[in-house]
């Protein structure tokens, strides 16, 4: 039972993480993750991959790439297959995302799944430590090639 209810905050934790950075909501983005920890996105849509490594770089890519009102993301994460070893676990996760960039009339949509590495700490509860991934798929289209395309919130 002590899995299971580590295993719930771990998916919490998560959720708290997608949630950050959609919401734009950098405290909990910062809360979720160790100092050290690093992030290895496989986006192409920057140019090449992405490898932030400690908790100020990553907020600071956040904060410069995805803040304000110019981006708007949308990320959904389940299938999450978690393994638990002490004050350590991995965890898989399957996830799509949704990036508008309204400066540049783009849509964004891809796919891929998770690779992270949690750890739990007395003083934090559990944080990620690494998070990473490799696009399934990747795909942009331009508003301009969808005439018909109407967005009705948000943008």
């Amino acid at each position: 039972m002590d899995d299971l209810h580590v295993i719930e905050e771990i998916r919490r934790l998560k959720y708290r993480y997608l949630r950050g950075v959609d919401q734009k909501r950098w405290d909990l983005l910062e809360q979720a993750l160790t100092e050290d920890a690093v992030a290895d996105y496989g986006t192409k849509a920057m140019g090449e991959p992405l490898v932030l490594t400690g908790r100020a770089a990553i907020l600071d890519f956040m904060r410069q790439n995805l803040g304000g009102d110019k981006i708007i993301t949308f990320h959904f994460a389940g299938q999450p297959e978690i393994d638990v070893d002490g004050d350590s676990a991995t965890g898989t996760w399957a996830f799509e995302d949704t990036v508008i960039i309204k400066e540049h009339r783009l849509v964004i949509k891809g796919a891929a799944y998770y690779e992270e590495e949690y750890v739990r700490s007395p003083e934090h509860g559990w944080r990620i430590k690494h998070i990473g991934y490799n696009r399934l798929y990747e795909a942009m289209v331009s508003w301009d090639d969808l005439p018909s395309l109407k967005f009705l919130a948000g943008v």
